[in-house]
């Protein structure tokens, strides 16, 4: 009961924020001044001239999609494996530091009977990468503060760009992505697999069928206890390590600073919700944001840091670098977004305490509710105060499976990745292309999921300050009405 009583007392607290610093007018919103660095929080620069919006955008179909794979670390060799289950691709190109990485992917080209792939590894080949005439397709998996130039770098160079999560860090990251893809007229989408997760589609059919009524209230979250990933096990060594934890600006020390700590530098730099995406996209969907409804402000409260440093003392002692350093990133940030059309958001982020997984994944409507963590839940009027049993939910979620996981559901299951999810986003990714629909997410998703970032930094720097979420699609929010997928 304590803890229920923190929780509404802080969500009453932030809400009587909204009320009292903000008034409920669009043109009232209001706008912070202040800047962080060069980025101006809540500016909307003006489009360029000769560009327009890519709403809906279409390209002309691909038949065979010729990709290039940058980065086959943790996320690289699992998405070049699913793509050997997709018809209508070529795997041109592969761009890693690591050898051992590229032999890996190479031996799986081998077993399945494909050409090899040609070969990058030095640190700036990923540019000759992008800048081939025969690539299509630049699929990036690097660490996160190489996601925006590469995606830039590769739509000015004619190619379509897909993007690991989070696509983009700070608000001129996010700018840049609109910009160039308005310019080059060139996708760009952000890999947020989360969306294509089973129980998240059965729920966006239902929502989009009317059964929750006029969706009112989401919520979201990434709450996954990622203390090991974050003190990578082969740092224990330090072998060849010797620039400071985290230091993303030093070169290949042996591969062991550089690239096992800038995910630990996220932790180390940033106090906010600094990994959004996943459980804040499904529910945009589900609410049609920039397809008739968008996030209009927001305010955002961390904790403070416990769990980090209580860690590093732990595993490393003390006396150890890990135990001594700084840790900005509270234990759990809170998000609270607003649209223009009344919808409240909650977002949460923790990857520092010792806590089951979590998404939340929560609709609530005038009709009915949806919940995915801790528990699925069900429940509909006129008997919405209590849950459908166990069966009665299976047969309704068997009733409005999506028709995309009906299709294609039992083969992502055998190929896997996330229990299937991350099959379904690369292959409507390869279908859209092929077929040259507009893909199921744009670069104005990929924009507004990565900004809550920077926004939630800059609001909890400054007090909870009530900040406004920028209009990315500059006045097309409303272009199209309802999110859906395209066929042919």
């Amino acid at each position: 009961m304590m803890k229920k009583f923190v929780l509404y007392f802080f969500v009453a607290v932030i809400g009587w924020s909204l009320v009292s610093c903000c008034n409920s007018s669009t043109t009232d919103t209001p706008v912070c001044p202040i800047k962080r660095g060069a980025d101006s929080i809540s500016v909307e620069p003006s489009r360029p001239a000769g560009q327009s919006d890519v709403i809906g955008l279409r390209c002309d179909p691909i038949p065979t999609v010729r990709v290039a794979f940058i980065g086959l670390g943790m996320r690289g060799p699992g998405a070049v494996s699913r793509f050997m289950h997709i018809e209508g691709i070529e795997v041109k190109a592969i761009c890693d530091l690591e050898q051992y990485n590229i032999d890996k992917v190479q031996e799986m080209l081998k077993k399945d009977s494909r050409p090899e792939a040609s070969v990058y590894t030095g640190e700036e080949d990923w540019k000759k990468v992008c800048e081939r005439d025969d690539i299509d397709l630049v699929y990036v998996c690097t660490p996160w503060f190489l996601h925006t130039p590469m995606a830039v770098y590769a739509m000015e160079h004619g190619k379509h760009v897909a993007v690991e999560v989070p696509i983009a860090r700070t608000m001129d990251e996010c700018w840049q992505l609109v910009n160039t893809a308005e310019k080059t007229r060139r996708h760009c989408i952000q890999l947020e697999n989360c969306c294509y997760d089973f129980f998240e589609m059965a729920t966006l059919n239902m929502a989009q069928k009317g059964l929750f009524g006029e969706v009112v209230h989401v919520e979201g979250a990434y709450i996954h206890d990622l203390r090991s990933l974050n003190f990578n096990p082969r740092l224990n060594e330090r072998e060849s390590y010797e620039p400071g934890i985290g230091d993303t600006k030093s070169k290949r020390p042996g591969l062991t600073g550089y690239w096992n700590y800038w995910r630990l530098t996220e932790n180390t730099d940033n106090n906010g919700n600094i990994y959004p995406t996943h459980g804040l996209g499904p529910v945009c969907q589900v609410l049609n944001i920039h397809r008739g409804d968008r996030m209009e402000r927001l305010v955002s409260l961390s904790s403070d840091q416990f769990n980090m440093s209580a860690y590093a003392k732990t595993k490393f002692g003390d006396d150890s670098p890990e135990a001594g350093k700084e840790y900005r990133e509270g234990d759990m940030n809170t998000t609270l977004v607003k649209t223009a059309k009344g919808k409240s958001i909650l977002i949460q982020h923790d990857v520092a305490s010792p806590r089951p997984y979590s998404r939340i994944h929560m609709i609530s409507g005038t009709k009915g509710f949806a919940q995915k963590w801790p528990a699925q839940q069900l429940a509909f009027d006129p008997e919405a105060h209590s849950a459908l049993s166990r069966e009665d939910m299976e047969k309704k979620l068997k009733e409005y499976e999506h028709p995309i996981t009906r299709e294609v559901g039992e083969l992502a299951r055998k190929v896997g990745g996330h229990g299937g999810m991350d099959f379904i986003m690369d292959y409507r990714l390869v279908y859209c292309l092929r077929n040259g629909l507009p893909l199921d997410m744009d670069v104005y998703d990929a924009a507004e999921w990565s900004c809550i970032t920077p926004l939630s930094e800059f609001s909890v720097a400054h007090g909870s300050v009530p900040v406004k979420v920028p209009d990315f699609t500059r006045g097309a929010w409303q272009k199209i009405q309802g999110f859906q997928h395209a066929f042919k």
